[in-house]
C-alpha cells in the first residue's frame, strides 16, 4: 500500500474532534490545573460564545460533556449558569464496573487485585497514619462491635455489617496517602460492596456462627494496633493474611469464579 493510501486509511479511522469537544477539553484543562476551582462560576454563555467563536448549541454540547464528567453543574433558566464542581469517583467507578462486566471479569479476579493493593496500602498507612486516621478506623470498629453486641446470640444485621466492613477496607486504601491506589479502591467499590452484601445475606442463617464476626472484629483491632505502633511490615503481613482468609470465605461455593456481570442482574 502506498504512503498516500495508508494516510487516507488512517484519516478514515481518526475522527477529528468536534468543536464542542475542543471547548470541553480547554475548560477541563483549566479545572484540572486549578485555574477554575470548585465553586467558581463560569462566565455567562454569551461571553463564552464570543470567546470561543461558537453558537449556543455548540457551547452547550461542551457543557453536557463536562456535566457527564461531574466537573460542572449547570442550572437552567434566567438565573442559571455553570458552576465548577469536584469530580465524583463514582463516575469512574460506573465506567470501570461496566468495562469489567463486558470483559467477563470474575469475582476471583477482582479480589486478587484487591489482595495485591490493599495490604500495600496497610503498609503505607502504618508509616503515614495520623491520629484522625486511627480515630476514624477505630470508630468503624466500635460500630461493628455494637452491631454484633446489639443482637446478643443472634447474627448482626446483614446490610449494616456489610456496609461497615466495606467502609473499613475503603478507609485503609483512602488514608494510605497514595491517591492512585485510593482511586483504584473507589473504582471497585460498587462491585465489592454488592458481592459482600450478597455473600453475607446468604450466609446469615442457622449454620453461621457469631464467632466469625467476632474474629473479623479482632482482626480489625489488631490492624489498628499495628498502625498505631507504625509497624509497617507486620501491618502488611497481617492484612494480607486476613484478606486471604476472607476471600476463601467470600468466594466459596457458587460465587467462586462468578462473572461480575451476574451480580447486577
Amino acid at each position: 500500500m502506498s504512503s498516500i493510501n495508508a494516510g487516507m486509511q488512517v484519516g478514515r479511522l481518526v475522527r477529528a474532534p468536534k468543536t464542542g469537544e475542543l471547548i470541553a477539553t480547554d475548560l477541563r484543562r483549566q479545572i484540572v490545573r486549578g485555574v477554575l476551582k470548585p465553586g467558581d462560576t463560569l462566565p455567562p454563555e454569551l461571553q463564552l460564545m464570543e470567546q470561543y467563536g461558537v453558537s449556543r448549541p455548540t457551547l452547550r454540547e461542551a457543557f453536557r460533556i463536562l456535566e457527564a464528567e461531574t466537573l460542572i453543574s449547570v442550572r437552567r433558566g434566567s438565573r442559571g449558569g455553570a458552576m465548577v464542581t469536584s469530580p465524583n469517583p463514582s463516575v469512574a467507578a460506573r465506567y470501570v464496573g461496566l468495562l469489567l462486566q463486558i470483559q467477563g471479569t470474575t469475582l476471583d479476579d477482582v479480589y486478587e487485585a484487591r489482595m495485591i493493593a490493599e495490604p500495600a496500602c496497610a503498609r503505607l498507612l502504618a508509616k503515614r497514619r495520623t491520629k484522625r486516621d486511627l480515630a476514624d478506623l477505630g470508630e468503624v470498629v466500635d460500630r461493628l462491635q455494637a452491631a454484633v453486641d446489639a443482637r446478643g446470640d443472634a447474627l448482626p444485621e446483614p446490610a449494616e455489617w456489610s456496609r461497615l466492613t466495606h467502609l473499613f477496607h475503603e478507609l485503609v486504601m483512602e488514608r494510605s496517602g497514595n491517591r492512585t491506589l485510593a482511586v483504584q479502591g473507589a473504582m471497585l467499590q460498587d462491585i465489592v460492596a454488592m458481592h459482600l452484601m450478597i455473600r453475607v445475606s446468604r450466609n446469615f442463617d442457622a449454620t453461621e456462627s457469631p464467632e466469625r464476626f467476632h474474629r473479623a472484629i479482632k482482626a480489625y483491632r489488631k490492624l489498628l494496633a499495628l498502625l498505631e505502633a507504625k509497624d509497617a511490615d507486620a501491618a502488611e503481613r497481617h492484612w494480607r493474611a486476613h484478606m486471604k482468609a476472607a476471600a476463601e470465605y467470600l468466594l466459596r461455593g457458587e460465587l467462586h469464579n462468578k462473572p461480575v456481570v451476574d451480580l447486577f442482574d
